[in-house]
């Protein structure tokens, strides 16, 4: 678990040191229009998020390590092509590969942090959602430095190229260590459905129709995924809308960075203490339509909140709201995935979660680009309806196992 969530906190420090910059280098760097920009980050969120399933069934075939090492070499090799991509063409076929690197890693490192947080569970009796909060604080405090990285060398006139390369010498370090620390991990055969509580402690087995079939035919883990994609649909304004209200407000995005950095450092300091309190006192249900719920509240105080000190309060509440609302919901979706399919299909049901959610983000963001030309109350109360019809969808699924709730695993089908 120390390996797991210190991969996760250099993932991000790579990542975060190129996104935030991703949308200005766009538009202003290479003249693309509004819609072409959300077009372009939708693609990258879709072949991130929309093929997780891929990487989730891979791990599940071959474990965890080789998909781990795949994703970490094409992630470099994509960082290195869009730092001297300049055509359109050129630029969508780096991001395509970006986003498929994380769509092999992501699901692999992910899909082992809840089986060590269900093992731990279980041996210790401490929420599974709390481990899951300590892998996710981690990542944030990557996505701290991440931007902050990126805005230095900005300020230093490296430009978006010198971001580029940064990021790419940080999945170098990565895909060496895990080269040398990650465990060799054996697959096993496909188990019978009465020892799936047994193989919690193995990779799970070759996927195949079988396994698509009764994960994507499970109406409760469907339900599920549509509630978190309007989760992903609303953070992923944070690279859409969000340098546009930066913009708007101060006439530059040079606040943006400091602006990822507040949602970070909030992670940071309050993920722990806030997922220990809603663990072992609300239902993981309550936590997810609650946390939806904040991130609507985030998205509909924009066009309410008066300009404070240099105008970045609107943005600022923003940021905080959608911050909170991320750090209730997402242990507590990641913490029903293993309640609502067998161990054996986790690898699958965790990237088919991003999947699906990757696609409702590629569907969305042509038309939430388009909603930069409309006035800000109309284009935010818009963006203020997606993750309340999660929060409305959320409210169809089981309660989820909370701190006080040692029942039996509830499988849904």
């Amino acid at each position: 678990m120390r390996l797991l969530t210190a991969t996760q906190f250099a993932f991000n420090i790579g990542f975060y040191a190129v996104l935030p910059y991703l949308a200005t280098h766009l538009g202003s760097g290479l003249g693309m229009a509004g819609w072409l920009v959300g077009l372009v980050l939708g693609l990258r969120t879709f072949s991130q998020q929309g093929l997780f399933v891929v990487g989730g069934a891979l791990t599940d075939r071959y474990g965890p390590r080789p998909v781990v090492l795949a994703g970490c070499a094409l992630r470099i090799a994509g960082f290195g092509w869009l730092a001297f991509a300049g055509s359109t063409a050129t630029v969508i076929a780096a991001v395509l590969l970006i986003g498929f690197a994380a769509a092999l890693f992501s699901p692999a490192v992910e899909s082992e942090a809840a089986r060590e947080a269900v093992r731990h569970e279980r041996a210790a009796g401490s929420p599974r959602a709390h481990v899951l909060a300590l892998f996710s604080a981690a990542g944030q405090a990557g996505a701290f430095l991440g931007p902050l990285l990126g805005s230095l060398l900005l300020l230093l006139g490296g430009g978006f190229r010198a971001a580029c390369l940064a990021g790419a010498l940080v999945f170098v370090a990565v895909l060496a260590g895990h080269a040398r620390l990650m465990p060799h991990r054996e697959r096993v055969r496909d188990v019978p459905e009465a020892e799936a509580e047994t193989a919690a402690t193995t990779p799970t087995a070759q996927p195949g129709r079988p396994a698509l079939r009764a994960v994507f035919a499970n109406r409760a883990f469907l339900l599920l995924c549509l509630a978190y994609s309007g989760y992903l649909v609303a953070y992923n304004q944070l690279y859409l809308s969000l340098p546009v209200e930066v913009q708007r407000a101060t006439g530059s995005e040079a606040a943006l960075g400091w602006l990822f950095a507040l949602s970070s450092l909030l992670v940071v300091a309050v993920q722990l203490p806030l997922t220990r309190f809603s663990a072992r006192r609300i239902a993981p249900r309550t936590a997810l339509i609650t946390g939806l719920a904040v991130v609507a509240a985030g998205f509909a105080a924009v066009p309410l909140t008066p300009a404070g000190p240099r105008g970045l309060l609107p943005a600022a509440t923003f940021v905080v709201l959608l911050t909170l609302g991320q750090m209730l919901l997402v242990p507590a979706a990641r913490g029903l995935v293993p309640d609502l399919v067998e161990d054996r299909q986790l690898g699958l049901a965790t990237g088919a979660l991003s999947s699906v959610s990757g696609i409702a983000v590629l569907a969305g963001s042509a038309a939430t680009g388009a909603l930069l030309d409309v006035s800000a109350p109309v284009r935010w109360a818009v963006l203020a309806a997606v993750p309340l019809t999660g929060a409305v969808l959320a409210f169809t699924l089981p309660a989820g196992r909370g701190g006080k709730e040692p029942g039996a695993r509830a499988v849904a089908g």
